[in-house]
């Protein structure tokens, strides 16, 4: 439980007992299983691009045809070429809780891909600097409309018992196109020609391809049709991929029953102007604010440092060979990538409190001793200071992903309910985009003013995270989505919530299973 604001409730778990109780695995559902290997191309697969254009902006500092294409950008500069990306995110994020509620999920990532195939290519065939500026704003504005849905999308469709673990697998897939650019710089870094920056550029549409191609065959999210009073077909998507454990039946009557009562709820406390919510009443601000503080602490917790400027990390303790430089980064995100998915996959298992002070305290520990590190490599100008930064480089990278990497979007998904999800998870970018835009304009002109002291900022910066996440963050392990619907609201709301469920159960889910849904263009078969 959080130490500030008021105590938070829980109704009675009956879904995540039903859930718990079901121990056949999802590999043994053939209906789960397909979902979730769908859920790969078009949901995890929004953060492929994400972290390959992370990876390849960092890169690209070490590929002099680009470095002379460019003039040799200067701090403020690169900073800039940076900046875009996060500056074409910010101006697209008041459009995304009405783009995404209108179109659904399926529709607004599709729509989103597309702008960023289309930035992909301007990137590719920029002729001077303010072209490749377009390209990262158009790349930038079409990111967080695909990271919102995603997201959300990969939560809603997810059974509860692995629910957690997808959402925390979202943010580890970043990894993947971090690789994946790593590896294109560093084999195509050394051609004469344009085409040393060029490909990787190119390359950076392929993961907005996959979801284009694959989103035909991924279900659209149950919570979203039954906002738009399409009841049938999300019974139709809940009993197909819901239905195949233990007492699946009873699970997916309960289940559906929930998301009925809880929209139906959440549509009464809605306001009209679609941001109204973020300030309606105390247990809203209070979600919307640590929304804002997860993606804030997300971005600066010292991450951006080596997200983007690597090359002039390694120059402040005297590495400054290109090969050197791309090898460092591309082992870096390699290690973050074996790290990451095995985070993923434990970390949601424990109270989320405790992951979150985890990574903090461990993130203050390293950056400490990174600082002193440096310090000693300035101050006593030895290369041997080298050898404990590169360490704690890699060190840094488990500890950040036991928090702010596997549960930053599992706890969106879980602190807001559906109709002000998208809203929370588009103030969680809001809060990113303005961090990384700081800090990549402001990073490169600081470590050239400053060099290792500006590492003491962020060591500062953490101890007021830790504080934060103890004060704050209140605690939602083994909840399911309905049950942690109203978790800030009290006793009333929840249990007129539950009243009407049980109506639902009563009287309107007697009649759902006799009509013939039809999945948005998909097939979906009616379990018996």
């Amino acid at each position: 439980m959080a130490i500030i604001g008021a105590r938070e409730e829980h109704v009675d778990p009956r879904l995540t007992r039903i859930a718990q109780a079901d121990t056949k695995p999802w590999y043994k559902k053939p209906n789960l299983r397909f979902l979730y290997l769908i859920l790969v191309p078009t949901g995890l697969g929004v953060e492929w691009t994400s972290g390959f254009d992370s990876s390849m902006m960092n890169s690209l500092q070490a590929v002099k045809s680009w470095v002379d294409y460019f003039d040799n950008p200067t701090s403020s500069r690169l900073g800039l070429l940076n900046a875009m990306y996060s500056l074409g995110a910010l101006m697209a994020i008041p459009f995304i809780p009405t783009v995404s509620q209108y179109l659904g999920r399926r529709k607004t990532i599709v729509a989103a891909s597309l702008v960023m195939c289309m930035g992909a290519g301007l990137q590719a065939g920029a002729r001077n600097s303010d072209m490749f500026l377009a390209s990262r704003w158009v790349l930038g504005f079409g990111i967080p409309f695909a990271i919102v849905n995603a997201s959300a999308m990969i939560g809603e469709l997810s059974y509860a018992n692995e629910r957690a673990v997808m959402t925390s697998l979202f943010n580890a897939s970043w990894f993947v196109g971090a690789i994946i650019a790593a590896g294109t710089t560093y084999g195509t870094f050394q051609m004469q020609s344009t085409w040393a920056w060029r490909l990787p550029s190119l390359l950076q549409l392929v993961p907005s391809f996959f979801q284009i191609a694959f989103m035909y065959w991924c279900p659209e999210s149950p919570r979203w049709l039954v906002s738009k009073d399409r009841g049938d077909e999300a019974f139709a998507i809940l009993q197909k991929y819901h239905s195949e454990g233990e007492d699946g039946d009873e699970f997916v009557r309960l289940e559906y029953a929930q998301i009925q009562s809880t929209i139906a709820q959440e549509k009464e406390l809605e306001r009209s102007f679609v941001w109204a919510d973020v300030v309606r009443d105390p247990p809203m601000r209070r979600r919307f604010m640590i929304a804002a503080i997860v993606g804030f602490f997300t971005q600066w917790s010292g991450n951006g440092l080596l997200s983007f400027y690597m090359k002039k990390i390694l120059a402040l303790v005297g590495i400054t060979d290109d090969r050197t430089v791309q090898k460092i980064i591309l082992s870096n995100t390699c290690w973050g990538l074996i790290n990451a998915v095995p985070i993923a996959l434990i970390a949601p298992r424990f109270p989320r409190r405790h992951m979150f002070l985890t990574c903090t305290i461990g993130t203050a520990v390293v950056y400490t001793v990174w600082t002193i590190a440096s310090a000693r490599s300035a101050i006593e100008n030895s290369a041997r200071a080298a050898i404990p930064v590169l360490v704690f480089i890699y060190v840094y990278s488990p500890f950040y992903n036991i928090g702010w990497n596997a549960l930053a979007y599992t706890y969106m998904v879980e602190i807001f309910p559906f109709q002000q999800r998208s809203k929370g998870i588009a103030i969680e970018q809001l809060t990113v985009r303005f961090a990384v835009f700081f800090n990549t304009y402001v990073n490169p002109v600081a470590l050239d003013a400053i060099g290792w002291k500006y590492y003491i900022v962020y060591c500062v910066w953490i101890l007021v995270e830790i504080a934060t996440v103890y004060l704050l963050f209140p605690e939602t392990h083994n909840r399911t989505l309905e049950e942690l619907s109203f978790i800030f609201e009290g006793k009333a709301v929840q249990d007129k919530v539950q009243h009407n469920m049980d109506k639902v159960l009563q009287v309107e889910l007697e009649h759902v299973p006799q009509r013939s849904p039809k999945d948005s263009g998909l097939a979906v078969e009616q379990r018996a």
